[in-house]
């Protein structure tokens, strides 16, 4: 039962030594940085436009519940 989580295993120090340093051969020291600041821009845009489709979300709902709530002035007229 527990073979595949033994094949699996948790990732400890040595295995994060391992990545790193073969993330600083394939990439070099100059380009990590590069790297880096690309991704933290991309993950910046796609939080960014979640938020946008979020607020878009919330306001289409203000103004539909308030149309739909809105007093109509038919029996006055």
């Amino acid at each position: 039962m527990n073979a595949p989580l033994m094949i699996m295993g948790v990732i400890g120090p040595w295995q994060i030594a391992v990545i790193v340093i073969l993330f600083l051969l394939l990439f070099g020291g100059k380009k990590i940085p590069e790297l880096m600041r690309g991704f933290g821009r991309g993950m910046k845009e796609f939080k960014d436009a979640i938020n946008k489709d979020y607020s878009a979300e919330a306001k289409n709902e203000t103004t539909t519940t308030t149309a739909e709530n809105k007093p109509t002035n038919e029996t006055t007229k």
